[in-house]
């Protein structure tokens, strides 16, 4: 980061912009980039296989506002054939050439300050990599849903409060509270954090990876008007009663599998980290990946299940690792 005329730090901010059949909601979104208080250096659009027009409307609103008074550098990356989310934003990221990165989805609608108050977080505690944030939930028009991303997660104080005290990789570890439509990067993170293993989506990588370091803030307010339209490549998954019935009916074989893939891929990396960790991320996450291997090794058939179930209870990981008792009784009801 270097220093402006005055003698104060100056800092660079790309936008890592992925998109997919964008067209309807993409200019509202751009036009929120550039009404930043803050102003963004640089927009790289990551497109996956567009067939609708998406690219061009980036490319027309730049151009109209680089005519008429100014706008950022945008960069256009074109795939031909369709990487996938993850991959997607892999490719926008590391394209970026800002201080820092803010993550943005095609869909959503940034409030003025957004990039403004991830910049103050960095700025007022150093050492950290990975700012998030509360966003505002908005039906398809735009119109508030009443509830907030935190509310529908249910992050609690407590969550809130580890972060606060740089313990976000405890929080991480049960379960995932970063959504990327929120999240702002150092530069340094993404070259750390690459290559994004294909078991993790690309937010709760960096979420974790930036962690392990306890280099993660909060804004605890929504900056963000998170639209959810039903076409959503990745939405607000609702935590209440509904969802959590839901997912007891759901079968559990691809999913815990997953979650092995993902502890395991955690687990290789933290044990490649030169210099390797402190002893709590790297013990936290090989207990973790236990855990995963003993809930993945449970028997098809429901009443065998108790007895390990019970056993892998009784050594705490459920609530060192998870969700505590909400994963006991998924791992006893669910069908396979």
């Amino acid at each position: 980061m270097g220093a402006d005329a005055s003698g104060r730090s100056s800092v660079t901010v790309s936008v890592a912009l992925g998109t997919h059949n964008g067209a309807a909601y993409l200019r509202r979104q751009l036009e929120s980039i550039l009404a930043q208080s803050h102003q963004v250096a640089q927009i790289v659009l990551s497109d996956d296989a567009s067939t609708d027009g998406t690219v061009e409307i980036a490319e027309q609103l730049i151009s109209e506002r680089r005519a008429t008074g100014g706008a950022p550098e945008l960069v256009v990356l074109r795939n031909t054939n369709a990487l996938g989310v993850t991959a997607n934003f892999e490719q926008a990221l590391s394209a970026c050439t800002g201080d820092l990165i803010v993550l943005c989805d095609q869909d959503d609608v940034w409030h003025e300050d957004r990039v403004s108050s991830a910049v103050g977080q960095f700025r007022g505690r150093p050492g950290i990599e990975l700012v998030h944030a509360d966003a505002r939930l908005v039906d398809a028009d735009g119109a508030p849903l009443g509830q907030t991303l935190f509310e529908t997660l249910h992050v609690s104080d407590l969550d809130l409060a580890a972060e606060r005290d740089g313990r976000a990789f405890d929080v991480l570890l049960r379960r995932n509270v970063v959504t990327g439509a929120t999240t702002m990067v150092a530069r340094g993170l993404v070259e750390r954090a690459r290559p994004f293993p294909a078991s993790w989506v690309h937010d709760e990588w960096l979420a974790m990876i930036a962690a392990i370091g306890g280099g993660v803030s909060v804004v605890e307010r929504p900056i963000v008007d998170y639209r959810q339209h039903g076409a959503n490549q990745i939405g607000a998954e609702s935590l209440g009663l509904a969802g959590k019935i839901g997912r007891l009916r759901t079968p559990r074989t691809e999913r815990n599998a997953r979650l092995l893939a993902r502890a395991e891929a955690l687990a290789l990396r933290v044990r490649s980290i030169v210099p390797p960790p402190g002893d709590h991320p790297a013990a936290a996450v090989e207990g973790k990946l236990a855990h995963e291997q003993v809930r993945s090794s449970y028997p098809q058939a429901r009443w065998r299940r108790l007895v390990p179930v019970i056993r892998e209870a009784r050594t705490g990981r459920y609530r060192r690792y998870g969700l505590g008792i909400q994963d006991i009784v998924r791992d006893l009801v669910q069908p396979v």
